[in-house]
């Protein structure tokens, strides 16, 4: 049996081991923004005029977990519906919606504070933005509630947005 036929085959086998899987995975992708962030924050961000509304750097660290958790849990929802032959292709797309908006959503940190250009970080998060909305609607198409687990996450990243924008504007 092929890797991919054993992953796909791992939600309906051993369920709370595939949510693990999911969520760590999301995790950790997640977390390889952060390398782009700590060069990043250590000589550049600091010397930007910040926008009033811009919470203390600690909050991130935290926020982002809790988002990429979700996230996880979102994409194991869907997942898990690759087995039904009714949801098979839609959960597909699904999936590969999400590895798309998630390749910007590391594009944002690499942008923004790897290249540390404010202007391509907008430029970057407004098609995430998008990409978000795309997700959303697709998982939505396969599981609601893997569609409802994202809106925090699309909530924050337009918050993310703003104080973007707003640098932007400052900077």
């Amino acid at each position: 049996m092929t890797l991919r036929r054993r992953l796909g085959r791992l939600p309906d086998e051993r369920p709370r081991l595939a949510l693990v899987v999911a969520v760590l995975a999301v995790e950790l992708v997640g977390a390889s923004g952060a390398v782009f962030t700590a060069s990043g924050l250590a000589s550049w961000y600091g010397t930007l005029q910040r926008p009033a509304v811009a919470p203390p750097n600690w909050v991130f660290g935290p926020v982002w977990t809790v988002l990429f958790a979700l996230l996880g849990v979102a994409v194991w929802l869907v997942w898990r519906r690759l087995s039904s032959p009714r949801t098979e292709r839609r959960a597909r797309v699904a999936l590969a919606v999400f590895a798309v908006h998630f390749v910007a959503n590391v594009g944002w940190s690499a942008a923004f504070f790897g290249l540390q250009s404010v202007d391509l970080g907008l430029a970057v998060i407004v098609v995430l933005l998008a990409l978000i909305l795309l997700t959303i609607r697709a998982f939505d198409r396969v599981d609601r509630r893997a569609a409802l687990l994202l809106v925090p996450y699309l909530c924050w990243t337009a918050f993310a947005a703003y104080l973007n924008y707003r640098f932007w504007v400052l900077n």
